[in-house]
């Protein structure tokens, strides 16, 4: 499980990496409260309908997966082009509705100056969609046949591309070359959105390279591989990651939701609510990364036909993701006032941000659990579970108590989160039990 997870985790971090210095970045722009807000505001509405329309590619690890763990290579192949086929069509989809969200923000009681950035944020950050689903397609493909190092290697360089965008956009710059003098000029929170743009274009051609390299040296069939494009493998493939996506976007929304209500308490507020959610989202990568290992050896288990490895490898990562989240609690309480204040040195948003790490600390435990047993039962091809779980935890549970305390008992943004850390509690301990009826039961490809 190491072997295979620690680059993921590599990679996932690296992901969250690109995020985390786009803040921080952006935190040393005049007026950081603002420039944070806008920022948070664009990266949370984008994050909530990227990944969510985005997640539907998701269940490619249930059926490459179990294609390579019953040495039907051909198969995997079909699936990888179904991949890139459903990649473009859910790219359209996704840039439409994308276009189209400046309508309903506008409507949103949240300071104007904040809304008109984050609307520039969104256009600009829009043209990566199409390499965002290409790298996740190729991506898929490449860990379900244990070659992912070059998945770490493609994002920690992206990050090194995105960081020096960062530093060329949004500062502005002046260059003399002979005798001639180049200016770019500072093009603010809007550069942070085209230097992820431009990461992600990176990223697909990178990860793409690497499917054409290894299928060159291992002989997968790849490139001799049939061109007819199967729409019944899309469809089966929509039905499968369909219920993905809807659990990430259930998970993602109502964090997205939580920003736009503490957008209403001020700019500092929400500033400081960015902080902790920049925290906790890196965190929560390496559970995510583990899951998706757990994903890719429970199906392979699952086409060799082996329901101990299958359980074996499910109950690894769970424990695995857990204890890591464990020693994240211990951190986020030891030094949050350190935390935050790496972020930015505005003291009103650090005092803002600090009681909302401490409330991330208590939810570390169970958002590693149900991230973990989410993947392990993808592996096994039970993509509802998690949805069903997540739409009773955060909607049913969690949103209402956070409403309840934030605005209720006059709690704020702290009220709002621990209706969130309510959500995860409950997500934790139903999709364990799942996961372990679910092994008792026995496995089979789906």
């Amino acid at each position: 499980m190491l072997r295979l997870a620690l680059p993921l985790v590599m990679a996932e971090l690296g992901w969250m990496s690109m995020g985390v210095v786009d803040t921080i970045m952006v935190g040393h722009l005049p007026r950081p409260a603002l420039t944070i807000s806008a920022l948070a505001l664009g990266q949370v509405l984008y994050g909530a309908l990227a990944f969510g329309v985005g997640g539907v590619l998701l269940g490619l690890d249930t059926y490459i997966s179990q294609a390579h763990g019953a040495g039907e290579w051909a198969d995997a192949n079909k699936w990888l082009l179904s991949g890139v086929v459903l990649a473009g069509l859910l790219s359209a989809l996704l840039m439409g509705m994308v276009w189209v969200g400046p309508v309903v923000m506008v409507r949103l009681p949240i300071d104007r100056e904040v809304m008109r950035q984050a609307v520039k944020f969104l256009g600009a950050l829009n043209w990566g969609t199409l390499p965002l689903f290409l790298y996740m397609t190729f991506r898929r493909y490449l860990q379900a046949f244990n070659h992912v190092r070059p998945i770490a290697a493609a994002v920690v360089t992206a990050n090194a591309v995105n960081a020096g965008l960062d530093w060329l956009l949004l500062f502005g710059h002046r260059f003399h070359v002979g005798g001639l003098s180049v200016g770019i000029p500072a093009y603010g929170v809007v550069g942070a959105a085209w230097s992820t743009a431009l990461a992600r274009v990176y990223l697909a051609l990178f990860t793409g390279a690497a499917v054409w390299w290894v299928d060159r040296r291992h002989g997968y069939g790849l490139r001799k591989a049939e061109r007819v494009l199967d729409w019944s493998r899309v469809r089966r493939l929509v039905r499968l990651g369909a219920p993905v996506g809807g659990q990430i976007f259930v998970e993602i929304a109502v964090f997205a939701l939580v920003t736009t209500l503490i957008g209403v308490m001020g700019p500092v507020q929400l500033a400081g609510h960015e902080i902790a959610l920049n925290c906790v989202s890196f965190t929560w990568m390496v559970p995510f990364a583990i899951s998706t290992a757990a994903a890719v050896r429970v199906g392979q288990a699952v086409g060799r036909g082996s329901a101990s490895e299958a359980a074996a490898a499910g109950w690894t990562a769970i424990g695995l993701g857990s204890g890591f989240m464990l020693c994240m609690s211990a951190l986020l309480v030891g030094m949050p006032g350190r935390i935050a204040g790496g972020f930015t040195h505005g003291p009103e948003v650090i005092r803002a941000a600090v009681p909302l790490l401490l409330v991330g600390a208590a939810f570390q435990f169970f958002d590693g659990v149900q991230t973990t047993a989410t993947g392990a039962l993808r592996g096994l091809g039970n993509t509802h579970a998690g949805l069903q779980v997540q739409l009773v935890g955060y909607w049913v549970v969690g949103l209402p108590v956070g409403l309840w305390l934030g605005f209720g008992r006059k709690m704020g943004a702290v009220g709002l989160w621990i209706g969130l850390a309510a959500g995860l509690l409950i997500a934790g301990v139903s999709l364990i039990s799942i996961w372990g009826r679910a092994v008792r039961r026995g496995v089979g490809r789906v």
